[in-house]
């Protein structure tokens, strides 16, 4: 079920409760894997519930997740699973925001979609002495355009632009950056295409040391930039075919230009409809690039052309006991296997018992396949201030993160106070 309503508020007037309701409130379970559903907002504006700590004190588990939309704005899925009593109604909401939407909107449209979805527990056949209920819906607010009245034609367009400039007695720094992003996504299209650039400089003193030596200046410059984009064609419910393409240059990696253009398909094993909950993608490309570089490489390179293949598969999954997602990739250049790369990375996310969670995060990459290293040493300047790419063989990080909670099991009030 879709629900993009933009009603003004769950407490005036979509819903209006009595005391008699509120004594037999349901208890609720709010669990947010997005990160970011306004938590605090949805506790104190929809006073249905009452919200608990723990999923095991739940009659209902409201798990939230959140996916961009190709417009810029987010697209919110609220899946609620009944526990106990209402173990078998279950039911999902989704709710559209667009990127214009300020905060306030796209809070109060959750607050009414879980305003609506709780209603199912509170009323499962009849309505309870005491609710009262109102609703209200802006029509003036809805969209009336249809698609193809659209001049746009689906085409969304971002342009950012930053400047940072921090200046001390013997240090200062300049930094610039520009972006410029279009992007066109359709039930069968997928089109991003973007830009971006960026350059910093760094200026420092030092003072005179002791042996007479004059005071000596160094300026760093650091310079990159992109083109970058993407077409993707759906054929299935399960498969997707589509192209890479980008054109970059970055100092730090010693690249001038490098153009590189790969055709790629990617099954997913489950249908695509089902990608807020669980998702196991592999992608297979294969392509080329054309590379110059401002040094000469490890290998005795100014410029080069290389045919590249790449394939990854990523499993991601939402659930009630907790998250879980891993990838891994493998690559390499041609010809032969010699210059190759393996990346893998995993994170688990899992309620071990009441009160406590379990967090791991790990990745691990085997690196051969730098063939931008320049051929010269790096002076410790560019080691110290990562001016550019040193060479490394492997790449390791480990994570570990526990959590235990105990008290009282509800979490109801919100208290804005010193802004804690």
């Amino acid at each position: 079920m879709r629900f993009d309503s933009d009603e003004p508020s769950c407490k005036n007037p979509v819903m209006l409760l009595s005391s008699a309701v509120a004594a037999g409130m349901l208890r609720v379970f709010l669990d947010c894997s997005s990160g970011f559903c306004h938590e605090d907002f949805l506790r104190e504006e929809v006073q249905l519930a009452e919200y608990v700590r723990d999923r095991a004190d739940a009659d209902v588990h409201v798990l939230i997740t959140e996916a961009d939309t190709g417009a810029g704005g987010e697209e919110f899925t609220l899946a609620f699973i009944g526990l106990g009593a209402f173990q078998s109604t279950t039911r999902t909401l989704t709710v559209t925001t667009d990127a214009s939407d300020s905060e306030d909107r796209e809070r109060r449209k959750l607050a009414s979609a879980l305003t609506l979805g709780l209603l199912s527990y509170l009323a499962p056949s009849s309505v309870p002495p005491g609710l009262d209920v109102s609703a209200e819906f802006d029509v003036e607010s809805a969209p009336t355009m249809s698609a193809t009245d659209d001049p746009w034609r689906r085409w969304i367009f971002s342009l950012n632009g930053n400047l940072n400039i921090d200046s001390e007695q013997s240090t200062s720094e300049r930094n610039w950056g520009l972006s410029i992003g279009a992007d066109h996504i359709t039930p069968d299209w997928k089109v991003t295409l973007g830009t971006d650039f960026n350059e910093s400089h760094e200026e420092f003193e030092f003072d005179a040391d002791d042996d007479g030596d004059e005071q000596r200046d160094l300026t760093v410059v650091r310079k990159n930039w992109s083109v970058n984009g993407l077409a993707v064609r759906s054929i299935s419910d399960h498969w997707s075919v589509g192209v890479f393409g980008d054109l970059r240059s970055s100092t730090f990696d010693n690249i001038e230009n490098d153009l590189r253009f790969a055709p790629a398909i990617e099954w997913n094993f489950f249908p695509y409809s089902m990608y807020t909950r669980r998702q196991l993608r592999v992608i297979y490309s294969i392509g080329g690039s054309r590379t110059s570089y401002f040094e000469h490489t490890l290998f005795d390179k100014l410029e080069e052309t290389r045919g590249r293949e790449e394939l990854s598969a990523t499993y991601e999954q939402r659930e009630p006991w907790g998250t879980l997602e891993g990838r891994f990739e493998v690559s390499h250049f041609f010809p032969g296997f010699d210059n190759h790369r393996f990346e893998v990375d995993g994170e688990v996310n899992v309620r071990v018992a009441r009160g406590l969670s379990l967090n791991i995060e790990a990745s691990a990459s085997r690196i051969r396949d730098q063939l931008s290293l320049p051929r010269r040493n790096a002076s410790p300047e560019e080691v110290l201030l990562r001016l550019r790419q040193l060479q490394s063989d492997f790449e390791t990080r480990v994570e570990f993160g526990v959590e235990y909670r105990f008290g009282s099991a509800f979490a109801a009030i919100v208290n804005p106070r010193f802004g804690q």
